[in-house]
Formats: structure tokens, sequence, C-alpha cells
């Protein structure tokens, strides 16, 4: 299945995608896609339903961040072997886990705020995992039975806040409009191998990331197992696995994202986003 929220801003409703890519609206079974709602029993009733029978999401609606929220949003830095050296970084023995603040959130089409004297945001396609179920010691051989599915993620970066104000990465990843998830959760069973997915992001039409999750240096299974050693992830948590080359920090000399800016980026069976780059 696919799990949407479609609306206004904060008026988001509950859908999902049928077999003729039409939003069916699906408040009638849940309230909306939560961390408490996220259960298997939610799944099963939605499987159940006769979706024909719910009713349609207008055309061209506004797609919202398929999460109305989330506890952890939980990140992965340098899982490319390619970025890291683009980057000139070691490539990392053990995963670089970090945070972005749940309220970077917002949805696959929405504008991304440039914040105010920033001259150095950059952008980041990134496989982007849902929990479904509890994870506290989960061995890597069950992990991916406890994910719920998978959507597309832009890892926004401010690489002066990140690199050079000291601290934590968080500062550069975390302002508002820093984490686009969408268009919709592809829940597990449409992704039968994370590890097998093409990815894309054009800057104004021209490509500047190609990769594949082939090439992670450390697979889904293992990060989700991994982080269940350090926290407990809960239904609802996000984790960003990593960015493939081709980052603005990379190029020779760097290009950083300026108000105006199209981004358009883009991972196999989970769409595309698509925003402008906007001053606040």
């Amino acid at each position: 299945m696919k799990l949407v929220r479609y609306g206004k801003a904060g008026e988001e409703r509950p859908g999902v995608i049928d077999a003729d890519g039409t939003i069916r609206d699906v408040s009638s079974l849940i309230s909306d896609f939560a961390p408490e709602t996220l259960t298997p029993d939610l799944l099963a009733a939605i499987r159940a339903a006769d979706l024909a029978a719910l009713p349609a999401a207008p055309q061209n609606v506004r797609l919202g961040a398929p999460l109305r929220r989330v506890g952890h949003f939980v990140a992965i830095g340098l899982n490319y072997a390619e970025h890291a050296a683009e980057t000139g970084a070691k490539v990392p023995d053990e995963p670089v886990v970090f945070s972005k603040a749940p309220s970077s959130i917002c949805g696959p089409t929405d504008d991304i705020l440039l914040p105010r004297g920033s001259q150095r945001l950059d952008w980041e396609v990134e496989l982007a995992v849902v929990i479904g179920r509890r994870c506290d010691y989960v061995e890597e051989a069950e992990a991916l039975s406890h994910v719920l599915g998978y959507t597309l993620c832009n890892d926004v970066s401010e690489r002066e806040y990140q690199k050079e104000r000291g601290g934590q990465w968080i500062k550069g990843k975390s302002a508002p409009t820093f984490g686009p998830l969408g268009s919709f959760i592809a829940t597990a069973d449409e992704i039968p191998d994370p590890q097998a997915l093409s990815m894309f992001l054009d800057v104004n039409g021209a490509r500047r990331q190609t990769g594949s999750t082939a090439t992670m240096i450390f697979p889904v299974a293992f990060l989700v197992s991994y982080l269940s050693r350090f926290m407990v992830l809960e239904p609802g948590d996000v984790i960003a696995t990593g960015t493939p080359p081709g980052v603005g920090l990379g190029m020779s000399p760097p290009q950083f994202l300026r108000a105006g800016d199209e981004v358009r980026l883009g991972i196999d069976g989970l769409g595309e986003q698509r925003h402008i780059v906007v001053a606040r």
C-alpha cells in the first residue's frame, strides 16, 4: 500500500493510493497516520477495506508529509563511500548517527525555506525507513520485520551551521522544511529489497545526484539493528539512511542553493519530490 496525507498544511487527512492512482480517504478507518496509530491492526483494516467505496480526494490536491508527527527523526551520515570521499571525510567504521528536529518535516512539494543569512544550503536525496514495531536490541536478521515501510527524504543541510558553528550536526539539519518526506509511505511489502533502489536529484533541471541504495556502506537491516542497541525505536520513528555522491559541498567549486532554485528528486518505487527554495 501507499499511505499519504493530503490537504492544506495543518489540516491533512489520511489516505491510500489505490490501484488506479486515486487517493482514497481512509479517515473513516483511522484518524491520522501517527506513532500511536501505526499498528499491524491498522494495516490489516485498510487492506480489508473496499477502497473503491471510500471517498476520493480532490484531483491535484496538496500532499503533506505522510506522517502527522514522529518521535525520533534519526539520520545516518557518510553512508556512501563516494559521498564521504567528496566531502573529505574518512569512510566510517561504524554508522555516523545524528538527529534532525521533527519540526523540520514538511511535504513533498512544499517550499524549502532558506534561513536568514544562509550561504551554504545543500541537498541530499535519501531513502527513509519508517519503523512499524518497537525495536529494542533487535537482531539484524529480524530487523526488516520491524519496518512499516519506506519513503523519500531530502536531508536538506546548511553546511556552515553543520560544520563551522560548533557542536553536533543537528544545527545544520533541523531548520523548518529541512526534512521533506513523501510523497507517500510504501509499505514494506511493496519494497522487497531496500538495497536495490535507484535514486536521483536534479537542481534547476541539471542532474546532481545519481546513485543506488545497493552501494550503502551499512544496509537498512544493519542500521535498524545497530540503532536499537543505543535507543528504543518506536512506531512512526524515521531513519534517513544517507546520500550518494553529488551534493553541492562536494562540487568543485562548491555550489549551494539560492532563492528561486528548483530541486527535484526521486527513488524507485517511492515517487518524487519537487521544491522551490524561498528566502525566509
